[in-house]
């Protein structure tokens, strides 16, 4: 719903602020030279008020109105079409209504008689003066609404990776569970004893892997005994059938890697491939230059249950949201082999992004140069033809009006400037960063 008193407030406080700068301009002008009459400010007070107060408050009611209206389409070439028409329609309207306000009711003439002495002229001042505020309404909205938008897309992303890296993690739970159900379902009838025994252990395991799922990554000796401990819980299905080589400890402090990510590929290992005391099947792991190694002997299945799509590629995708480092997978007709990279825990979240803020960097400095460049254009043209201009207003009128584009380029010419290298006096860029961390941290934006 439209705020019609919000606009005939803000309304009043435009027409106030434009009648203290025609009375300024006019001093500066020397017009008040002879003296001023109470007279003439009050007419001239109610002619500026009527004329503000009613271009300004059409034109923002019709702007808020095409805003919600079209809201992310604005901008194109139809809605911004019908926008610019009809803002000249209301402007027009608007200056109608203020000439029959001001003629006939503030200096008391004929309404007909207005009406027929109307002329282009009347018109074309100030509906040019309208459209042109109109036109600095679109950029200023349209640079709010794209820092909106920026803010809103962060949020979108960084809450789209969080969600993904939750589900990501919340798949170990059934997933680990299941597969730990099927080997005590085989044991149970193979080895009642050792279906006791693989329970206990599995409570421990389990235990692990609620501890640790919803941690973004764990040191590699915490990863390497828990895999010990879940290598006795396959050792009591498969017995001989595999042949474990996996370190105690790597003595490498620092380095981390994800949590289950071992687990994973261990139970990936004995899900693909044959385990059979005539065909063990030989598990490795290791550290090799930066990365944890899990290498087994490949003797696929030939027929493999369809996968889940857990493993993996479960891991894979876990990395591609802590790092730029890859998951490197090696197959040869005699083995296999997934080298997982060890991070380091205080970097991993900032390694992650180091490729896209050096490519921030570089189109943020190629920008910057592009606009000082674009300001020495704007400079030069305005030392070109500011003096043309005052040389015409000198020889062809003594009326300064060369005054007008100076102080008007002069001012644009000041913010193109500033913002060029990166000066902002009132809206500066700790402005602009204390802002989107407010808006990211509202909940309701």
């Amino acid at each position: 719903m439209i705020d019609y008193k919000k606009h005939l407030k803000n309304g009043i406080i435009v027409a106030f602020s434009l009648y203290l700068v025609f009375l300024m301009v006019n001093f500066f002008l020397g017009r008040f030279d002879d003296g001023i009459t109470a007279y003439y400010l009050w007419t001239s007070f109610w002619e500026n008020f009527v004329f503000s107060m009613l271009l300004f408050v059409t034109n923002t009611i019709w702007f808020e109105y095409v805003t919600r209206k079209y809201k992310k389409t604005l901008f194109r070439p139809k809605p911004l079409t019908t926008a610019f028409f009809g803002h000249v329609v209301v402007s027009m309207l608007g200056i109608f209504t203020a000439h029959i306000i001001i003629y006939v009711g503030i200096h008391e003439k004929d309404f007909a008689t207005v009406l027929k002495g109307g002329s282009a002229a009347d018109y074309l001042i100030s509906l040019t003066t309208s459209i042109v505020v109109v036109t600095i309404f679109y950029v200023i909205w349209y640079y709010k609404n794209r820092q909106d938008r920026r803010v809103k897309e962060q949020k979108i992303i960084a809450g789209a990776a969080s969600a993904k890296f939750d589900a990501l993690k919340n798949q170990l739970d059934p997933h680990f569970l299941f597969n730990s159900l099927n080997v005590l379902t085989s044991l149970i009838e193979e080895d009642p004893y050792q279906a006791q025994k693989f329970t206990t252990s599995l409570s421990k395991v389990y235990r692990y892997v609620l501890e640790q799922k919803n941690k973004e990554l764990v040191s590699v000796d915490e990863e390497l005994r828990f895999a010990k401990t879940y290598v006795r819980l396959l050792k009591m299905r498969f017995e001989d059938s595999i042949v474990f080589d996996i370190p105690e400890m790597e003595n490498i402090p620092e380095a981390h890697i994800i949590p289950l990510s071992l687990q994973l590929l261990l139970e990936n290992a004995v899900k693909h491939n044959i385990v059979m005391k005539t065909k063990p099947l030989h598990l490795k792991v290791f550290a090799e230059e930066g990365y944890l190694v899990v290498s087994n002997n490949l003797q696929e299945k030939q027929v493999v249950k369809k996968s889940s799509g857990v493993g993996l590629q479960n891991i894979r995708q876990r990395y591609e949201l802590l790092t730029d480092q890859k998951v490197i997978i090696d197959k040869t007709a005699s083995d296999f082999q997934v080298r997982i990279p060890m991070l380091k825990k205080q970097v991993s979240a900032v390694e992650g992004q180091k490729n896209y803020i050096e490519d921030k960097r570089y189109h943020k400095a190629k920008e910057r140069v592009a606009a000082v460049k674009s300001f020495y254009g704007n400079l030069f043209s305005f030392c070109i033809v500011i003096p043309f201009l005052a040389f015409l207003n000198y020889k062809t009128t003594s009326f300064p009006w060369v005054i007008f584009p100076i102080l008007g380029w002069g001012y644009g010419l000041a913010v193109h400037g500033l913002e060029a290298y990166g000066i902002h006096p009132l809206w500066g860029k700790k402005w602009e960063e204390r802002k989107l961390r407010e808006l990211m941290e509202d909940e309701h934006f």
